[in-house]
């Protein structure tokens, strides 16, 4: 059966820089793809699962909005890639860009006319919106029915059982990981070379440099309020350093 991979692109998961690599590997618009779906569960697999059917020349998909799991289909075995991201991090990461990249998007204009305090607060605020509550958790949990458990449950599950978690800290040993990996799926002469695409801060910097400068940032209250509710990402990305130092 043919073989292709699915990246499942999260925002502000090092994701342009993996489709950089993809790019240099396969054809854009022929064999790399990419595309983007509506929220609705069912349709989401409706249409992604057409998508993939009606591009049998691909090597490699690549979606911000696709849910998982990647779809079953008859002619493509789909290699599913999807990284994780310190949570905090990542919430700060989105804000910086937002404030910069211009257009008229609820994100983009909040990040524009608030502090990072504020963008995080009105975020959590809103309830549904899920940028800055547990973002990872939401998306590794459709990949098993609720009938599999809580939201929690279902994303450890998802971790468990996905073949490739990368680490966005671990980048460049991710990325050597993934290629052993994808040239052992018969990718023979893939390259994942790391490229550094659509940094919105400083990469030189510690994580733990990171998060002190987050911390002092918001205040001691705002920092505490964030940490609270995002607990399950927490928890999720403990789980995926994990399996991936395994």
């Amino acid at each position: 059966m043919t073989k292709a991979i699915f990246h499942f692109h999260l925002f502000k998961n090092a994701g342009t820089s993996l489709d950089a690599s993809f790019k240099e590997n396969f054809e854009a618009g022929t064999e790399w793809l990419t595309e983007e779906f509506p929220a609705n569960p069912a349709k989401n697999r409706e249409l992604v699962k057409q998508w993939v059917e009606n591009n049998k020349s691909a090597k490699c998909f690549s979606s911000h909005t696709a849910q998982l799991p990647a779809p079953n289909v008859d002619y493509f075995k789909l290699l599913p890639v999807i990284f994780i991201r310190h949570p905090i991090d990542r919430i700060a990461s989105a804000y910086a860009f937002e404030r910069k990249q211009g257009g008229n998007g609820f994100g983009a204009v909040l990040a524009r006319n608030t502090t990072l305090k504020g963008y995080i607060e009105s975020r959590i605020a809103l309830g549904h919106d899920r940028q800055c509550k547990n973002f990872h958790t939401e998306r590794f949990a459709y990949m098993f029915g609720a009938e599999h458990g809580s939201e929690l449950e279902r994303a450890k599950m998802a971790v468990e059982q996905l073949p490739f978690v990368g680490i966005v800290e671990n980048f460049n040993e991710s990325l050597e990981k993934l290629e052993s990996w994808l040239i052992d799926e018969g990718f023979e002469g893939v390259n994942i070379a790391p490229k550094v695409q659509n940094v919105s801060r400083d990469t030189s910097k510690s994580i733990d440099e990171k998060i002190a400068e987050i911390r002092d940032e918001l205040g001691e209250e705002a920092f505490e309020f964030l940490v609270q509710n995002n607990q399950d990402d927490f928890e999720l990305y403990e789980l995926a350093k994990q399996k991936f130092s395994e």
